[in-house]
């Protein structure tokens, strides 16, 4: 008897373990970072960008531009953002850390080499363009035992206009 209660007590638990975790998996509402869900990001932000960027403050100027122009494509499949650059061939899936109305924050880490470039881009979307800054942290690790040998920094003002996609004033 004590077998099958304790059989009969396992099963429950599990049954309601399931209803409990269910709902998290079917949610239409997609977490995506801190609370940030993937319905809060507005569907403006998605689409080709014509980015121009000015080098505003860097301890390392010979490691980065001092202005640049790129174009970045900002898709989503499911609860996954990606950002892509033709110009450059790069691809990365991006973390939004913060939605507040058009105020957009979202970072990215690109591993290559020894290396890791990390950006963190704060952006207010305004029309069919947005403006914000872009924060860059390129970390330099030792091929020998993997130890942090430098860490450059560089803050870019950056502004974009839309050239194709939703556009923020059909909101």
């Amino acid at each position: 008897m004590k077998y099958c209660y304790n059989n009969f007590m396992k099963k429950l638990f599990w049954v309601l373990l399931i209803f409990l975790i269910s709902p998290l998996a079917f949610a239409e509402d997609m977490i995506l970072n801190a609370g940030v869900s993937i319905n809060d990001i507005p569907k403006a932000f998605f689409g080709s960008w014509r980015v121009s960027a000015k080098l505003e403050d860097t301890n390392s100027y010979g490691t980065f531009k001092p202005v640049s122009v790129d174009l970045w494509n900002l898709s989503r499949v499911g609860d996954k953002i990606t950002l892509s650059n033709p110009f450059s061939g790069a691809n990365a899936e991006i973390s939004v850390k913060t939605v507040e109305g058009n105020l957009i924050v979202f970072s990215k880490k690109a591993p290559y080499d020894n290396k890791i470039l990390t950006d963190t881009v704060t952006l207010r979307l305004s029309d069919n363009s947005f403006s914000g800054i872009n924060d860059l942290t390129l970390e330099s690790f030792s091929l020998v035992d993997n130890h942090l040998m430098k860490s450059e920094h560089a803050k870019y003002i950056i502004k974009g206009e839309k050239i194709s996609g939703e556009s923020v004033l059909s909101e």
